[in-house]
């Protein structure tokens, strides 16, 4: 646990010019306890505990429930505020108020206090509990910004960074989106990289989101064989893996390439048996070139597969023997 304890002592002018340390006599010295990680964990407990809570949000395509207390997330995100707190009134068009004779006048007036209650009994209760849908974010971001605005505190990880960025964004909880921003700079290796990217998918529409993949293809091209060669990268969309191969800047040779092609199209097709590899390959030929690589390789490694038409493998072998 950690507490901290602050000592805060009165200094007059004086006393600081000759540099010696005197408290007032007339105020006393002040303590201030804090136990912020008790706290912390205090609202985490309140956030997962269902029967304390007062809102809960289906997230995600499998409307997992997230639990959170209403008046939380509206004093630490003013979407949520508005979100929960202030829904639109219809704007109806005023009418001139009928004339009453004073009998009526009198009878309506003494009813009040009675009128009062039953519409008070007949309205909603702010204290009831109230279930949202979340389509926008998957059930683990949108678990992880519960817990920060809960807390204050978060495990950021790279499998979840781009979602909790832009939720943070969304919410308006611009010290956690900084965060994330910050965090991208060391996160991004060679093991994370291929997690960031698919990631990416999901939240391609948000504005945070493109400088994050800007980064990462910067990494990619500065680590081409490298990320090439990783098992993660047969996760990747199809769109993905050509935007990777068709670029200029990578840093890879013809046949990392080709061989990371082949991995992903053999990946794809294990979960979609109907399609034939050779097809599939067919879609990244045009981002290789062949005449690149050695003859032998050609002859020896990509040849026998029967994976890249005759055509290429002698065109790619006549470059290398005239280049003009």
């Amino acid at each position: 646990m950690d507490i901290t304890i602050t000592r805060h002592f009165s200094l007059d002018e004086s006393s600081m010019r000759s540099g010696a340390l005197v408290a007032m006599e007339a105020e006393p010295d002040l303590s201030t306890f804090e136990n912020k990680s008790g706290l912390a964990e205090d609202m985490k407990f309140l956030a997962s505990m269902p029967e304390l809570c007062d809102v809960t949000f289906l997230v995600g395509d499998t409307r997992e429930p997230v639990c959170a207390v209403k008046a939380v997330l509206a004093a630490r995100s003013r979407v949520f505020q508005k979100m929960l707190y202030q829904a639109p009134s219809p704007q109806r068009k005023k009418e001139p108020a009928p004339r009453e004779n004073k009998l009526r006048l009198f009878l309506k007036r003494s009813s009040e206090p009675l009128l009062n209650l039953q519409n008070a009994a007949q309205q909603p209760s702010s204290q009831q509990h109230q279930t949202l849908i979340i389509e926008e974010f998957e059930p683990d971001v949108f678990r992880q910004l519960i817990e920060y605005i809960h807390t204050g505190c978060v495990t950021l990880q790279p499998r979840t960074l781009l979602g909790v960025m832009n939720a943070a964004d969304y919410y308006g909880l611009d010290e956690l989106r900084r965060a994330c921003a910050g965090f991208v700079q060391c996160c991004i290796t060679v093991d994370t990289v291929c997690a960031l990217l698919a990631s990416a998918e999901r939240y391609i529409q948000y504005k945070c989101t493109k400088s994050l993949v800007q980064k990462v293809l910067e990494f990619v091209d500065e680590h081409g064989n490298d990320v090439l060669n990783l098992g993660s990268f047969t996760l990747l969309p199809q769109h993905v893996v050509r935007l990777i191969l068709a670029r200029e800047e990578l840093r890879a040779d013809e046949f990392t390439k080709f061989q990371a092609a082949l991995m992903w199209g053999k990946k794809y097709c294990d979960t979609n048996p109907n399609m034939n590899i050779k097809e599939v390959i067919g879609n990244f030929l045009e981002y290789i070139q062949f005449h690149k690589i050695p003859a032998n390789v050609l002859m020896r490694e990509v040849h026998p597969l029967g994976l890249v038409p005759y055509s290429i493998i002698m065109n790619a072998l006549a470059y290398q023997t005239r280049p003009a």
